[in-house]
């Protein structure tokens, strides 16, 4: 064993005391992003080139910080994203949701595809989209200002062909001037209610923004509430909607896209855990 991977397990070990989730994982990616390699690269880095920051980064991690504020990057699906205080930091369980608006985008009989993020942060969501479905239009929107820079960062360094426009906005408001036609509309919104504060983890709850995690109301829909209407305004008669919710809210985010506004075809969709997810709509063609 050299002396990085040594010093990885030791790391593993201390991230497992306190309480960490994944610690080998988590002390494999510092590690990466100290020595500027890949994870699948650690075993090859000399002893001579250890870094002792690796330790800084360690005891970071420690005291709850999170993983991908500490080397400034997030993974999601292809990408690689530039992350850090003030935006939150995006999930694997959304990628499913971004699969889903995938496979719809390329069974729809449209050309150039007209789709919205609404809540975008990190613009994980909107530039996946935009690399995958790379004849889609993009329109991502985000009201909170340390998170549009962020956004700015990911877009101008992965947006190649021109495809993501973001706008700093309040996704309640937004984007009129596409009202009636937009073919699929996706957001991935605060829906935590506050009765949940302490159940949520701490590295969660003291570092990603409080406007990306606490939904509103008692039952922390409010947000979600915001986007139906949002999306019921911008979509064209048969376009689609899907956003997340937690793994307690299905039913609830079920009957927000009530058949009475205008919504067919609502479903809840899992997870790659088998819980439900995200709820999926149509708007009535009619």
């Amino acid at each position: 064993m050299n002396l990085l991977l040594d010093e990885i397990a030791r790391a593993t070990a201390r991230l497992a005391d306190a309480g960490a989730a994944s610690p080998r994982a988590d002390a494999e990616e510092l590690a990466a992003a100290v020595h500027r390699v890949r994870r699948s690269e650690l075993h090859g880095v000399p002893d001579s080139a250890f870094d002792a920051r690796f330790w800084e980064f360690v005891a970071r991690r420690e005291a709850g910080e999170p993983l991908q504020h500490i080397t400034g990057r997030a993974f999601f699906r292809y990408l690689e994203l530039k992350v850090g205080p003030g935006v939150f930091v995006p999930r694997p369980e959304t990628e499913v949701m971004v699969g889903w608006a995938l496979e719809t985008l390329r069974d729809m009989d449209v050309r150039d595809p007209l789709v919205v993020d609404l809540g975008t942060g990190s613009a994980a969501i909107a530039l996946s989209i935009a690399l995958e479905a790379p004849r889609a239009r993009v329109h991502a929107v985000e009201k909170d200002p340390t998170a549009f820079v962020h956004a700015t960062r990911n877009v101008e360094e992965l947006d190649e062909r021109g495809r993501v426009r973001l706008h700093l906005d309040d996704f309640a408001t937004a984007l009129t001037e596409l009202d009636g036609t937009v073919d699929l509309v996706v957001s991935n919104p605060p829906y935590i209610p506050m009765s949940e504060w302490e159940y949520v983890p701490r590295d969660v709850r003291d570092h990603d923004p409080a406007d990306a995690l606490w939904g509103g109301g008692d039952d922390g829909l409010d947000a979600i509430r915001v986007v139906e209407r949002t999306a019921r305004r911008l979509l064209r008669p048969g376009g689609y909607a899907a956003v997340e919710h937690s793994d307690l809210q299905g039913n609830g985010v079920y009957w927000v896209f009530a058949e009475e506004h205008g919504w067919r075809d609502v479903r809840n969709r899992r997870d790659l855990a088998n819980r439900d997810r995200f709820v999926t709509a149509r708007l009535a063609a009619d």
